[in-house]
């Protein structure tokens, strides 16, 4: 018999984020909610009993993920031996699907029904998944608009609940305002420059980026640059990275979204930090780069015409994109003088900003996402009671 506990499963800095506002909320309406999983430092904040790191399996790319299997493979085993033995009502699943599609396949041989919070791309690749996840998905919560028609015409239970990043990131203003806030001189051109959560993203991305940096300084002698640094990565390697090209920027802890609104112009990792920069209306230049060999699969196993969720969502190249060996210094620098200065390119990618910003609404998604949660829950309870008359 389940008890009254929720399984919570997130593998990111941003799903922690995005789960440790639904569990907030979640024992903001029923304080007596327990739940256990795994997660950041965000979600064991907001109450999670947390078993394993979310960093245990944070990893991107077929290469890159090859040594860590091993480990992922035991956390994985202990996940489901804890749901097992404890039995929770409901499992909310957050994102990283390769690890939790897998993981409700198992939870519902154990008939622990799941939500799943952020929907995985299968609209980009990988459709062969669509009938796993109709059968061992009970609610497939969507963050892009597009996502609840696709899902449902493939027979899941599918709804949009917003985009939480639209709520999680401050209303856009004026840039000066945002670096007093973050000890930064008001009146100097500044530089955000976003290399990613994950190390293997630092290793890959930093040094082109680090590089580009060099090239833009010597231009403008006055430029300051910000970068903030996800949690679980070292800030001392970010530091030591820029100083080696006689760089001192300033390192924010985290508050990726004001470090972007104290910029004239970012430089980012594709990932979600593009959609919190697209929100802050910021010109962005996109970079990515992982092994050639998990590019070469993507390659032939993704079909969308772009990588970052602003040209997805705007279904165009809004933004630039400079992947693998167009990833240069000179590029990056080349691309960002070109979004300096008021008129021309910049302002056309602003109006395509502010029109995405207007597309996604507003919230409160994590609120909509506590409403399929306890609906789960409460369905499970009463079949339980009822189970229990009988």
């Amino acid at each position: 018999m389940a008890n009254g506990e929720l399984m919570v499963v997130a593998g990111e800095a941003s799903g922690d984020l995005h789960a440790a506002d639904v569990l907030t909320e979640l024992r903001r309406r029923r304080p007596e909610l327990r739940a256990f999983g795994m997660g950041g430092p965000r979600l064991q904040g907001a109450g999670l009993e947390r078993l394993f790191d979310a960093r245990e399996i944070s990893v991107m790319g077929i290469a890159e993920v090859l040594p860590r299997l091993p480990r992922i493979w035991r956390v994985f085993r202990a996940l489901v031996r804890a749901a097992r033995e404890r039995r929770p009502a409901a499992a909310l699943l957050v994102d990283v699907p390769d690890f939790n599609l897998r993981l409700a396949r198992k939870l519902r041989g154990l008939g622990i029904p799941v939500v799943f919070y952020v929907s995985p791309t299968v609209w980009a690749w990988r459709r062969g998944r669509l009938r796993q996840i109709a059968r061992d998905v009970d609610r497939m919560l969507c963050i892009l608009p597009f996502e609840e028609d696709f899902y449902r015409t493939h027979g899941v239970r599918a709804r949009y609940v917003g985009n939480p990043v639209v709520e999680q990131v401050p209303a856009p203003g004026a840039p000066e305002a945002f670096r007093r806030a973050l000890g930064l001189e008001p009146a100097r051109p500044t530089l955000a420059m976003l290399p990613g959560s994950r190390p293997s993203e630092l290793h890959r991305l930093l040094p082109p980026m680090v590089e580009s940096a060099a090239l833009l300084q010597r231009e403008r002698p006055d430029l300051q640059i910000v970068v903030p640094v996800a949690p679980g990565l070292d800030p001392a390697t970010v530091q030591a990275a820029f100083a080696a090209r006689g760089l001192h920027p300033t390192l924010v802890d985290g508050r990726t979204a004001e470090a972007v609104g104290a910029s004239d112009v970012a430089v980012v990792a594709s990932g979600t930090a593009t959609l919190e920069t697209a929100l802050m209306l910021r010109p962005m230049v996109v970079v990515y780069r992982m092994s050639a060999l998990s590019w070469a699969v993507g390659r032939l196993l993704v079909k969308v015409a772009f990588v970052s969720l602003v040209n997805l969502l705007s279904g165009r190249r809004l933004v630039p994109e400079l992947l693998q060996s167009r990833l240069r210094p000179e590029a990056v620098a080349e691309e960002v003088r070109r979004l300096w200065a008021p008129g021309g390119e910049r302002e056309a990618q602003l109006e395509g900003l502010r029109a995405l910003r207007t597309r996604l609404g507003s919230g409160p998604t994590a609120s909509r996402v506590a409403d399929e949660v306890l609906e789960v829950l409460d369905a499970h309870a009463k079949d339980a009671g009822l189970r229990s008359a009988r």
